[in-house]
């Protein structure tokens, strides 16, 4: 009788003790998923304890991604963007989801803080352009053609009221927010792992980089730029950030682009002038608190340029950028806001 209150307690140490050693090997543990969305790839890596079902954090993350595609994808017809630009009568309220009221409220601050430089109404141009399509044998528009888009084209056209919803002035402004959707849906999923009890990870969507706490040996998240060229896999990298509670965006002119009698047509169009940037920028990084903002910013300086792209963001809180630029003799030179910091 007096032995076995001795073994409980010998029982109960060993187990403990395993359970400890057990749970403090999983936290260094660091795992990787991914999947497609948005007509690309996301690729999520976390640093997790044992008790952590990478199952539970895929299914919580592709039900996300599902939600905001059904919303900003204007090439599902029946998605809340596809029918906002099909069916919302000139003057007259839509009603929108959360998702959707946060990236055109964003938007509305991007169009004025860069002067129309990045703009939600850009969709006729791309169509004019073929971009959405790539055209195997692409054309350049008439000046007059571009000149009647151009009509359309405005975020001006669209007004948020105090419910939250939408309104747009004529029929043929038509929203879309590729340039900043990937960027809100790397925000959206890093809010789902961490209510679901994760702060160290970094997600990337595109391109499009959030990056939480730090790797689990203690140092920050390290993002790879890759090098501005056509013909650069995406192993090439050209600069490093290192990223810890930040967000990174990248955009460029290399990948997306034809050429027609030696000029070339990028797909990131001017939404003052109609027609593609010729600023010499062929890729621009933002640092920020937030990817959707990191994201529409990034698309704004390849269309500023170098000197107004760095003034503006030296005039911001919180936001760094490098902004490289290809000179016609093919050498590259960086352009950076004040407290960008490059490996």
């Amino acid at each position: 009788m007096g032995n076995k209150p001795v073994r409980k307690t010998f029982c109960t140490v060993v187990l403990v003790s395993l359970c400890i050693a057990i749970a403090g090997c999983g936290i260094d543990k660091q795992r990787t998923f991914s999947g497609r969305t948005m007509g690309t790839v996301y690729h999520i890596t976390v640093v997790t304890g044992w008790l952590t079902r990478i199952g539970t954090l895929k299914k919580a993350v592709e039900k996300k991604l599902y939600e905001i595609n059904m919303s900003m994808s204007t090439y599902i017809p029946d998605s809340e963007i596809s029918r906002f630009n099909t069916c919302a009568k000139p003057g007259e309220p839509f009603d929108v989801s959360n998702d959707f009221l946060q990236v055109a409220r964003t938007g509305r601050r991007l169009f004025e803080l860069t002067g129309g430089a990045w703009d939600g109404t850009v969709w006729p141009l791309v169509r004019l352009w073929d971009f959405d399509r790539h055209d195997p044998a692409p054309s350049v528009p008439a000046e007059e053609e571009i000149k009647k888009v151009l009509r359309c084209v405005g975020y001006s056209h669209i007004h948020i009221d105090r419910t939250g919803r939408l309104t747009r002035d004529l029929p043929c402004v038509l929203l879309d927010f590729a340039s900043i959707a990937k960027g809100y849906g790397v925000d959206a999923i890093a809010g789902v792992l961490k209510n679901l009890g994760v702060h160290d990870f970094i997600v990337e969507i595109g391109g499009e980089v959030y990056a939480s706490g730090r790797r689990k040996d203690g140092k920050p998240w390290r993002i790879g730029i890759n090098t501005p060229r056509s013909d650069a896999s995406v192993y090439q990298v050209r600069e490093v950030i290192e990223l810890s509670d930040r967000a990174v965006a990248t955009s460029g002119d290399y990948r997306n682009y034809f050429v027609i009698g030696g000029r070339k047509y990028s797909h990131v169009l001017d939404p003052r002038t109609g027609w593609p940037v010729e600023t010499g920028v062929v890729s621009v990084s933002v640092v920020a608190g937030n990817c959707m903002f990191a994201d529409g910013l990034a698309t704004a300086l390849m269309v500023m340029g170098p000197e107004k792209g760095i003034g503006l963001v030296n005039r911001l809180d919180n936001v760094e950028c490098v902004i490289t630029v290809r000179h016609r003799d093919g050498a590259y030179e960086d352009y950076t806001s004040a407290g960008m910091k490059l490996d």
